[in-house]
């Protein structure tokens, strides 16, 4: 059954709000998950221009009866102040990646962090009781801390440059250390001795900022030499597959996670949010292209600033041309 062929005059819909969200791999992911489930649901993705559009934005999806939608980058904590209510791990974050409008209400919730430990978890990954270091304190980076303090690691260090946001970040972080009794610190990412101390320290590093992608694509966020022996290796880049990072730390032997996993399951935790199901996450995984064995690009052009990447995807047997339109910055 084609998409067309579902949408009718029942179909609610859902959408992701970002800038730019042509990348994104959510409308691929939610759309299968929503035909395998027989649920009458039709996921989009619309650009905001500007955080002084997201009010509108807001009241427009209540108003059209929408049932939810996804916030990226750059509005995950712009979005805050025209939310009705928050959950307990947004309000925490100070940032939210879901929403779903429930009896007039607009309600937001953080999947990421969530999304980033199960994945973790599905792994074999075990954190718990241990000691992390993460770089960067955006929206990714305050949720992966802040929901790995909530289940129980035992101490974080995570770095930023020292920027217009390392004050409001440290006073966040001191609040969060307060309320769930982990050992949280903010550190100036310039301070190598200090972040070669920490990683010696930890059981998993987390590349939480966009170092790696886009325009940086091929720089690490620290120097490979500080990758040691026994280390776990995350980065929540997922375009790339690989980053300098990731390929630095396999040179080394040690085990590395790419952002397709969070991207997956921070999906999946929100569907359940709106539909109240869970995602067949192996089926979303092939329907999606987010297994290499079934995503096979053909050719790459560059037009301008955008990459352009053709190929197709196997599907009951048949085949899907599709086309992905990825920023590009030489």
């Amino acid at each position: 059954m084609g998409q067309t062929d579902r949408i009718s005059g029942h179909t609610k819909l859902i959408t992701l709000i970002g800038k730019p969200v042509e990348h994104s791999m959510s409308p691929a992911m939610h759309n299968a998950s929503f035909e395998y489930l027989g649920e009458d649901y039709v996921y989009l993705a619309t650009e905001i221009d500007s955080p002084d559009d997201l009010y509108k934005a807001i009241q427009g999806m209540k108003v059209m009866g929408f049932a939810g939608c996804n916030v990226t980058m750059p509005y995950k904590r712009a979005i805050i102040p025209y939310l009705d209510e928050l959950s307990p791990a947004a309000e925490l974050m100070g940032a939210a990646n879901t929403v779903v409008f429930e009896e007039g209400k607009a309600v937001g919730h953080n999947t990421d962090g969530a999304g980033f430990m199960r994945n973790l978890k599905e792994n074999n990954i075990d954190i718990i009781g241990k000691k992390i270091t993460l770089v960067g304190v955006g929206g990714a980076g305050s949720a992966i801390y802040t929901q790995a303090a909530l289940d129980g690691v035992a101490a974080i260090d995570i770095y930023n440059s020292k920027d217009a946001f390392f004050d409001v970040a440290a006073e966040r972080i001191a609040d969060i250390a307060q309320r769930t009794g982990c050992a949280i610190r903010l550190i100036d990412l310039d301070n190598k001795e200090a972040l070669k101390h920490s990683i010696e320290e930890s059981a998993l590093f987390i590349n939480a900022t966009r170092v790696g992608m886009g325009d940086l694509e091929g720089i690490s966020v620290v120097p490979a030499e500080l990758l040691v022996e026994g280390l776990v290796v995350a980065d929540v880049i997922y375009v790339p597959r690989k980053t300098k990072l990731l390929e630095d730390a396999e040179a080394k032997g040690l085990k590395t996670i790419n952002g397709l996993g969070m991207l997956l399951w921070q999906a999946a935790i929100a569907e359940d949010i709106w539909v109240g199901k869970e995602m067949p996450t192996e089926l979303v995984q092939e329907n999606s292209s987010t297994k290499n064995a079934l995503f096979m690009i053909s050719c790459m052009v560059f037009e301008g600033k955008h990459q352009r990447s053709f190929g197709y995807t196997r599907k009951n047997g048949g085949v899907i041309t599709w086309l992905l339109d990825l920023p590009y910055s030489d």
